[in-house]
Parts: structure tokens; C-alpha cells; sequence
């Protein structure tokens, strides 16, 4: 009884807002961080916008750096910066992101996930904070992760994104941070030789996957082996790929998607991104 009135309490203290957006982010390299071009321009332009509108109360992030045994969610009350990454200069090394955690959002999560589980043993990966850099750079607006339980099907990450669209009117932006296209093994000889120029196959599957974003087709987008031969080379491993489907499941039927950049570079690798909302 005692668990149902302090659930009870603890929704009625979070007052209902006008519905936040969601966002997918191509994030690329860590580098990123550092860059001042059309890429970082347009973040630094969507926290803008996003302020104007109505300052995050949080930002929930998916990154494809979190990837566990079951689901997680931060709880710390000052998540640290995670220099998940090797071979970098040190200035990058040494950028901090300070937001504070959001435990209390956090916990409304948990309530939501009974199968998920807090934690404090992550903080900002590079997923996260080489975006929100740009995107919010006072540092100023809690920030809590997800965790992509990689032992599941795609399906059961659509799924469970649904049940938190809840959120997107308690003021919580919610980020998914990944790449749609996303293949290092064969982009390295062009990231090696400075040759921004895509393959045909990878820029094949960004437009495939578009097209399917457009028309909300996550059955398909989660069986993207039928998009033909692109599909196993633009996606050789999914966990770029998964922030995706987070990202267009919490769509509802009356928002607008608006792709705020489009590109594909070094070979295989997609800076598709997108707002919800």
C-alpha cells in the first residue's frame, strides 16, 4: 500500500507540459566536440530552438556506448564525463561536461521499467556529452542515460521506448545518440587518406532508411537486412543502429519529423539527424 500511495505522490509532483521533442543525432567522431562546422552549427541551432520553445526540465540519452546485460538508468546526482575512447588528441581528453544527474526523473523511469535497474556505476559517454555540448553548452540541464539491453531483439527496443513516451510531457527531451549508417572497418581508409566521400552503398542505405523514418516504418527499419545487399555492410553491428529506433518510437501520430541534417561521410558513416516533434 505504502509503494502505491508513494507512486501516486510521486507522479502528482511532476506537472504535465507541453509535449518536449525527441531527437536522433548522427554523433561521429568524438572529435566532434572540438569542431565548429554545419554539423555542430546545426546542434548549437536545435538547442536554440529547443529553448525557445521550452527549456528541458531533463534530457533522457540512449547512446550507442551503453550497451548492457539488461536495462539501466543513471541515477547519479553528478554523472562524470566518460572518455570512452583511445588515440585522440589531449584536448579532448580533457573537455568535462558538468551537467547535474536527474534522479528524480530517473526514478520516474524505473517506475515505468519494472524490469530496468538503477545505477551510479555510469556517467556521460561520449555518446552523450560530445552532442550535448553543442546542443545545451552551459552544461546547465540534468542529464541521465538509458541503457541498450543488447542481448534483445530490435523490436523489444521499439517497444520499450513506446512506454516512456509519458515523458515527453513531464519536460524530458529525450536524445538518441547514434549513427544509421556505421562502418568503421571500411570508412578507415578514407578517414586515413582525409576522403569524405561516401560509398554508394552506405549512401544507398541512408536514403532507404529516410525513407522508412518518413513513413514511420519501424517494422521495416528493424529487419533492415531487406533493404539488400547495403544493409549488412551499413549496419554490420547494431549498436550504432538501435538509438534509431528509440528515437522514431516515441513519435506520435500528430508530429512532424524534420531531417535537420543529412550527410554521410568517409565512406560508411551516416550524421543523419533528426527531430521529432
Amino acid at each position: 500500500m505504502n509503494s502505491l500511495q508513494d507512486l501516486h505522490n510521486t507522479a502528482r509532483s511532476f506537472q504535465t507540459t507541453a509535449k518536449m521533442p525527441v531527437l536522433f543525432v548522427g554523433h561521429g567522431s568524438p572529435m566532434n566536440a572540438l569542431a565548429d562546422n554545419a554539423f555542430t552549427q546545426t546542434l548549437h541551432q536545435m538547442g536554440l530552438d529547443i529553448r525557445n520553445r521550452q527549456p528541458p526540465r531533463a534530457v533522457l540519452v540512449v547512446s550507442a556506448h551503453w550497451l548492457t546485460r539488461g536495462s539501466f538508468v543513471t541515477v547519479n546526482e553528478r554523472p562524470e564525463t566518460i572518455h570512452d575512447f583511445g588515440g585522440f588528441p589531449q584536448e579532448l581528453f580533457a573537455m568535462q561536461y558538468p551537467a547535474p544527474g536527474a534522479p528524480d526523473v530517473a526514478r520516474e523511469v524505473l517506475q515505468a521499467l519494472p524490469d530496468a535497474h538503477p545505477t551510479d556505476e555510469w556517467g556521460l559517454d561520449h555518446g552523450t556529452w560530445t552532442v550535448l555540448h553543442h546542443v545545451f553548452p552551459e552544461a546547465d540541464i540534468p542529464v541521465f542515460q538509458l541503457s541498450i539491453d543488447y542481448h534483445q531483439p530490435l523490436t523489444y527496443h521499439a517497444d520499450l521506448a513506446r512506454q516512456l513516451r509519458f515523458l515527453r510531457r513531464r519536460g524530458v527531451l529525450i536524445l538518441g545518440s547514434g549513427n544509421i549508417v556505421h562502418n568503421l572497418r571500411q570508412s578507415m581508409p578514407k578517414l586515413m587518406a582525409d576522403d569524405p566521400t561516401p560509398y554508394a552503398w552506405a549512401s544507398e542505405f541512408d536514403e532507404w532508411a529516410k525513407r522508412k523514418i518518413d513513413q514511420r516504418d519501424l517494422h521495416a527499419l528493424a529487419h533492415y537486412q531487406q533493404a539488400g545487399a547495403s544493409g549488412p555492410l551499413a549496419v554490420p553491428t547494431p549498436d550504432h543502429y538501435i538509438p534509431l529506433l528509440y528515437s522514431l518510437a516515441l513519435a506520435e501520430p500528430d508530429d512532424d519529423i524534420r531531417h535537420a541534417y543529412e550527410a554521410v561521410e568517409y565512406g560508411g558513416l551516416s550524421m543523419r539527424t533528426f527531430v521529432v516533434g
